[in-house]
Formats: C-alpha cells, sequence, structure tokens
C-alpha cells in the first residue's frame, strides 16, 4: 500500500524561459528498500545524457529525395516494410536535432509495489533532459503533451501544435509525445483480457475475422483463437492480429470503455483512439507516455494492495484484471520475440548492435542449432549466431512489448532478476522517434542480419540502468 508520506528527490533545473526548478518523487510504501533522495531521477537522466542521442544519422533527411519516397508510403509497423525506399548510411545527414525521447523507470518492492521512480524527457528543448515532477500517485500535471507529428518535429523545431490532454495549457514542460508504435498492444491486451474476466469472450473462442474495409496494416479474413490471436500481437508483434482483436472490443463495445476507463484510472495519455470498427484499424491518434504506460504494467505485473488513488478517490489495484489473466498476460510478455531494443540477446555473438541488459529469452525461438528465429523471413528473423553464451551469462527476466516505425522506436516491460543473481524488481519504458529512419554512426554498412533498425543507444540505457539496479 503507499503511504502519503514522500520524499523528495533532488531537483533538476531546465531552462524554461528562465531556470525553473522541477521536483520528482520517491514513492514510500510500507517495508520497501529506499534509495537517497533524487538518486533514479538522477541516474536516469545521467544515463540518457551520456548516451548522446543526437549523434545519429538521418537516412531521409527533411526535404531529399530519400524523404520525399517514404513518405509516399503507406504507415507501416514493420521493421522491413516491403515497399520502403531503400536506405543506406552513404545517403545519411546527422540529425538535424535533438530527438524526442521519453524514458520512466519504477522501482518495485517485493510485493510489486513502487519503490521510487523517474521520468526524463529530452528534445530540441530540453537537450540534456529534463526531470517531470510527479506526485504520490505517479501522476503529473507538469507536461504539456502535444500529439506526433512527424512534418512537425522536422520543421518546427520538435514542437508540436495538438493537445492529447486537456487543461494543461500552463504546464511548465511542453513536449510532443513520440508515437507508441505497436506498443499500443498492451492496451488492447489489456482490455481483451478485461472481456476475458467479464466472461464476454473466451481465449479458447474461435474468431472469424472478416474486416469490411482493406487496409494495409491489417490482414485479409482469418480464423483463429482468441488466445492465438493474443499471442501473435505480443510476440511476433503482429499487425493483423491486433487488428483482429481490437475488432472484437469493437464488436463488445470495448474500445470506447477502454478509453473511459484509463482516464478514470488517471492514465491521462493511454488513448485506444482513432480505431476503426470495420477492420480494427488504429490511426496516429493513439497516444501513451513512458509514465502512464510503466503504470500499466505495474497493474499487469501484480500489486499488493493499492497501486495508486484514481483521481475520483477510488483506489487502484490489480484486480482490474484476475490473477489468471495477470500471469497469462506475463507469460505472453515474457514470451516476446524481438528482443532487439533494450536488450539484445537475440544478436548474441555479433560485434554489432552492443550488448543490452542481461536477458534470458524464451527458449521457444531457439532452434536446435542454438540460434534464433522468430519468423521464416530470413532477412528479418533468422539469426547467425548461437544464443547460449548469453543465455548462460544472463541475470534478468524481461517481460516487454516492443515498438517500431520508420519514425518511432520503443521498449515497455517488466524486469525480474533471475534466481542467484543480484536481486531487481523495475519497469522501465522508453519511447522515441528514433525508428529505422536514423541510423547510428558505428552501424556496419552494409549491417547485420537481421537489420538492426534501431539506435544501439537503447541497449547501452538497457545494460546501464540494469547494472545501476543490480547494485541498489
Amino acid at each position: 500500500m503507499i503511504l502519503s508520506r514522500i520524499r523528495k528527490h533532488g531537483q533538476a533545473l531546465v531552462a524554461l524561459g528562465g531556470a525553473a526548478a522541477l521536483t520528482a518523487t520517491l514513492v514510500q510504501p510500507a517495508n520497501a528498500a529506499t534509495h537517497r533522495s533524487g538518486d533514479l531521477a538522477e541516474q536516469l537522466q545521467k544515463t540518457m545524457t551520456a548516451q548522446n542521442f543526437g549523434d545519429v544519422l538521418d537516412t531521409t533527411p527533411p526535404g531529399s529525395a530519400q524523404a520525399r519516397a517514404l513518405a509516399a508510403q503507406p504507415e507501416s509497423e514493420s521493421g522491413r516494410p516491403k515497399h520502403a525506399p531503400a536506405l543506406s548510411a552513404a545517403a545519411a545527414t546527422s540529425i538535424h536535432q535533438q530527438p524526442q525521447v521519453d524514458v520512466s523507470v519504477i522501482e518495485l518492492d517485493t510485493k510489486g509495489r513502487p519503490v521510487s521512480s523517474g521520468t526524463v524527457l529530452m528534445s530540441p528543448q530540453y537537450k540534456n533532459g529534463v526531470v517531470v515532477p510527479v506526485d504520490k500517485n505517479l501522476h503529473t500535471d507538469g507536461v504539456r503533451y502535444r500529439l506526433w507529428d512527424t512534418d512537425q518535429w522536422d520543421a518546427n523545431n520538435g514542437q508540436g501544435t495538438t493537445d492529447t490532454v486537456p487543461g494543461r495549457e500552463n504546464a511548465p514542460i511542453d513536449f510532443m509525445e513520440p508515437y507508441p508504435a505497436s506498443i499500443i498492444k498492451l492496451m488492447v491486451g489489456f482490455g481483451i483480457l478485461q472481456l476475458v474476466d467479464k466472461g464476454t469472450i473466451k481465449l479458447s473462442d474461435t474468431y472469424a475475422y472478416t474486416p469490411t474495409k482493406a487496409s494495409d496494416r491489417c490482414e485479409g479474413a482469418t480464423t483463429r483463437t482468441i488466445g492465438e490471436y493474443f499471442d501473435r500481437m505480443i510476440t511476433i508483434s503482429d499487425n493483423g492480429s491486433a487488428c483482429t482483436l481490437i475488432k472484437v472490443m469493437h464488436d463488445h463495445g470495448g474500445v470506447d470503455w477502454l478509453n473511459q476507463q484509463f482516464q478514470d484510472l488517471g492514465l491521462d495519455m493511454l488513448q485506444l483512439k482513432g480505431t476503426d470498427p470495420a477492420n480494427g484499424d488504429w490511426s496516429p491518434n493513439v497516444t501513451m507516455s513512458s509514465l502512464d504506460t510503466a503504470k500499466l504494467l505495474m497493474l499487469i505485473n501484480g500489486v499488493s494492495g493499492t497501486a495508486w488513488t484514481a483521481p475520483n478517490g477510488k483506489p487502484v489495484t490489480s484486480g482490474l484484471l484476475s490473477k489468471a489473466s495477470r500471469e497469462y498476460f506475463m507469460k505472453e510478455l515474457g514470451e516476446q520475440g524481438w528482443n532487439n531494443v533494450l536488450s539484445t540477446t537475440n544478436y548474441c555473438g555479433y560485434t554489432y548492435p552492443t550488448a543490452g541488459m542481461p536477458q534470458r529469452i524464451a527458449q521457444r525461438w531457439i532452434g536446435a542449432d542454438g540460434t534464433v528465429t522468430v519468423n521464416e523471413d530470413p532477412t528479418d528473423g533468422k539469426y547467425l549466431y548461437p544464443v547460449q553464451p548469453c543465455q548462460d551469462a544472463a541475470e534478468v527476466t524481461f517481460a516487454h512489448k516492443t515498438g517500431l516505425t520508420a519514425f518511432a522506436a520503443g521498449d515497455a516491460g517488466i524486469v525480474h532478476s533471475l534466481p542467484g543473481k543480484p536481486k531487481r524488481d523495475y519497469i522501465i519504458v522508453a519511447f522515441s522517434n528514433l525508428g529505422w529512419r536514423y541510423q547510428d554512426t558505428n552501424r556496419p554498412d552494409p549491417g547485420p542480419q537481421p537489420a538492426v533498425n534501431r539506435t544501439d543507444k537503447f541497449a547501452t540505457l538497457g545494460r546501464v540502468m540494469d547494472d545501476y539496479e543490480a547494485q541498489r
């Protein structure tokens, strides 16, 4: 149970016309280990600044022929869309401004209760990062969140113009939140499992997906069980399955209900908006923030007692999902096939990308030769080297979901230590606009196969923050 007693984090000075002091909070549940004031937010800010996210190459510089060719393609949630223009470091230039990066870490005690949190935002306005102030409910009114728009980011100094949360016009921080990409599937999964808990649907139910409108993202008619769609959506990030499950939610009035529930819970930035009941497709209007996503993951992980208090004064608990549904969700997230952003175990044996957090991956992806195959596309899902050395050296499990487009890259998950390893229990979420449009300056050209379609700075971030948590 979260007590009302709060310890204040150290202050982070940010330029907002003048110097303003913003304070993050350390949540202090009963019988929980604590850091000294300010440690986590300060460590996260320091780690993010050290990554020098502005040191990447843009393969589609604004106004270039490559950028025009990419803009002509339909939006894709894939790392290697079939019809995208070829991208090469030879045609790239340095990114023209500091990227948008949003990262949160919530440390947990052994009962899943929050011990402390840190959220840091980076943008052209906050080049060294700004610590987000949160209250005892891990909620913030200190950020004026804006809807992502790539053209505005390119041409308007990273500034957005469309508010996503009303009433924040006077907030001290103004931030255009990166598009969450496939991490929206966490919201879909949460909604589907609530329908399961209500008895409205069963995971074993067979569902015939029959869209009445064509979509570049969604597939044609399919028939599978709800559980099969769920597994494909989470573990291989199958967009067709996500469309199907969104359509299932629409069939039962679940999308509008879920969006209202998120607002009632105080998860202002969790908005599954603009979905199409004809096929389950979604729009660029969907939003998530790292902080609210981390809080959603805290509920999925399981919290003893009250996780936080909602704006209406009611306690928020993990009872929003049954124990069986939470365990199922955690199992699916733990069997994530794409371990290639904050963790990079799939690339074990490669010289690039760098090693991320020391994660043990699910055995289901490891073949008789010891290599990982996530799908049957040899350019996308077949890795070259045996992963057993990294499995042997692993220290944590990472139940997570990745997201990637040309203009978005992120990862969101729950970390627990393996038996006998230094103890850590925490949630880490990262959103950014550094999708496969951008490449590292040290990326080999031609790059490794499968392609590394995101900067490996996130792998370093994951490793450094995990080292910090292991020593806390």
